[in-house]
């Protein structure tokens, strides 16, 4: 059996294809984009297969049918003509340069122009590319096509530069406004981004622009099922499973916890990322690899700040224009979580029309986790220091709670800022258990109260009581009165009871706690 080469980080069609890297084929979804719409526009998260689908669409466009043999579309019915295609790659550029963009759009049009035989720097960006779009169709006789990747980056990237986004945002909005100008010269445009600015949109003059982006028959042209996985990649998972000495269903279902789960239409498949599935099969290691390119730590703050504690999260509801509308005016976190895929669908329910929302996977749970901690205290980026992770994750798999305490309280005596208050606490707790590799919850619904937090091992269950300026006896209390352990009454595990009292005042700040055995 021939080892798989897999395309970590690879974008170019041509290249994967010619040089026998692993390809799972989404080529059926060619001939539906053409027949359905001439503007398309995709979200999807970033490191989700976007650019590739983009080169895929362009080898297509440029008619190299050798490229497609044996894929799906090489068996339909299409015009496989070569079309002037113009791509425009918004990845790979500085931004937070004031003539960043500026620069960039330059470089595209010098590139064609070239080509297409045009110079006119002395006019407008806007200008010459409405000028390239109509010579390059009356030169060829072929109607344009143009490739838009990541059209949204040169906003995300400086969004807290308020004046620097809005000259961003002109020169786009006056960049690809040609596209409704220039409709009997353009064959087909497909924009992709991980936003889609409803409030502030570029393409606000383009009204038969058609956005897939949870469109239930595109709901799996960007990642791949379990069945895609299973197929093209047996042999990988095989050899990760040897290296990891389980056996092959062990592996596939710890991927699926780590990778699988994000779903972007009501009927569509739950997929898996490729990005990280692709570094754990080249790694032979399951590793949270998506989550550690990129840390968007603004949205962080804004869950913070918008009251939505860590453990609402799993369970926030959304209608589907909230979910495709995304401003940065940090009123709503939750669209722009969904499209970056720190949030994906759980269930829809038709009759409400409401999103039931939750973090995908384990991997983006132990990244959000991480980052949202490092908003209650920066310390938690840090190597070392109060925030070991493993002497934590140790005290709860062993059942040292009295270590485990001991470190939270230790930890919590310096919390940097002011203001804090029971919920702050807590949810450094709760964020702390999750990173553990548990599955805390926290207001669990009794039938005499609501508990604060539960955290469960294999072999151990924690329940906790938090009060703020108060006393432990009245935390430990509570338990007791509310019968917190009755729904545990089955359960084989050893249970430790925590009190805990976090008390501001100077003299004895701090955390104060008692540990009891069920």
């Amino acid at each position: 059996m021939c080892k798989l080469r897999y395309p970590v980080g690879m974008q170019s069609f041509p290249n994967i294809i010619e040089e026998g890297y692993a390809y799972v084929d989404k080529t059926r979804f060619i001939k539906p984009l053409l027949e359905q719409g001439k503007f398309i526009f995709l979200s999807r998260p970033r490191r989700f297969g976007k650019s590739l689908l983009l080169s895929t669409l362009k080898a297509y466009f440029e008619g190299r049918r050798d490229l497609f043999k044996g894929l799906a579309v090489d068996n339909m019915d299409l015009d496989w003509t070569p079309s002037p295609v113009f791509r425009f790659d918004f990845n790979a550029e500085d931004y937070s340069r004031e003539d960043g963009l500026e620069q960039l759009l330059t470089g595209f049009l010098r590139e064609y122009e070239k080509i297409y035989g045009l110079d006119h720097e002395d006019i407008s960006i806007s200008q010459r590319f409405k000028n390239l779009i109509r010579n390059a169709c009356l030169k060829t006789g072929r109607k344009v096509v143009i490739l838009v990747d990541e059209y949204d980056k040169p906003l995300q990237d400086i969004h807290e530069y308020e004046e620097l986004f809005e000259k961003n945002l002109r020169l786009l909005k006056s960049f690809f406004g040609n596209l409704k100008s220039m409709d009997d010269y353009i064959r087909f445009a497909f924009i992709t981004g991980v936003a889609r600015f409803s409030k502030v949109s570029i393409f606000s003059d383009l009204n038969n622009l058609r956005d897939i982006s949870m469109a239930n028959e595109y709901a799996d042209i960007c990642g791949w099922t379990e069945t895609e996985l299973v197929e093209n990649f047996r042999q990988g998972i095989e050899t990760l499973a040897e290296e990891r000495e389980e056996d092959f269903e062990q592996t596939l279902r710890e991927m699926r916890s780590f990778y699988d789960g994000y779903l972007f239409a009501p009927k569509g498949s739950r997929l898996y990322n490729p990005f990280s599935v692709l570094r754990a099969l080249t790694d032979r290691d399951i590793f949270a690899y998506w989550f550690a390119t990129g840390t968007p730590t603004f949205l962080a703050r804004w869950v913070r700040d918008n009251g939505i504690s860590p453990w609402d999260i799993n369970g926030l509801v959304a209608t589907r224009d909230d979910l495709t509308s995304v401003g940065f005016d940090h009123l709503n976190p939750v669209p722009l979580m969904f499209q970056t895929g720190y949030l994906t669908i759980e269930s829809y329910d038709r009759h409400s029309q409401l999103f039931t929302l939750r973090l995908p996977n384990r991997e983006v749970e132990l990244g959000f986790y991480r980052l949202l901690l490092t908003v209650y205290d920066y310390r938690a980026n840090q190597q070392g220091g109060p925030f070991d992770f493993a002497q934590f994750k140790n005290d709860l798999a062993k059942g040292k709670i009295h270590d485990f305490m001991k470190r939270l309280q230790t930890m919590l005596k310096d919390l940097p800022g002011k203001d804090h208050n029971e919920s702050t606490y807590r949810a450094i707790t709760f964020l702390l258990a999750g990173l553990c590799g548990t599955q805390p919850v926290a207001e669990h619904d009794g039938y005499k109260g609501r508990s604060d937090l539960e955290v469960a091992t294999n072999r151990f269950i924690y329940l906790f009581e938090f009060k703020y300026n108060k006393s432990v006896k009245d935390a430990m209390n509570q338990i007791h009165d509310r019968d917190y352990v009755g729904r545990f009454a089955m359960d084989t595990r050893k249970i430790y009871l925590i009190g805990a009292n976090f008390n501001e005042k100077k003299e004895h700040r701090g955390l104060e706690y008692e540990i009891e055995e069920a």
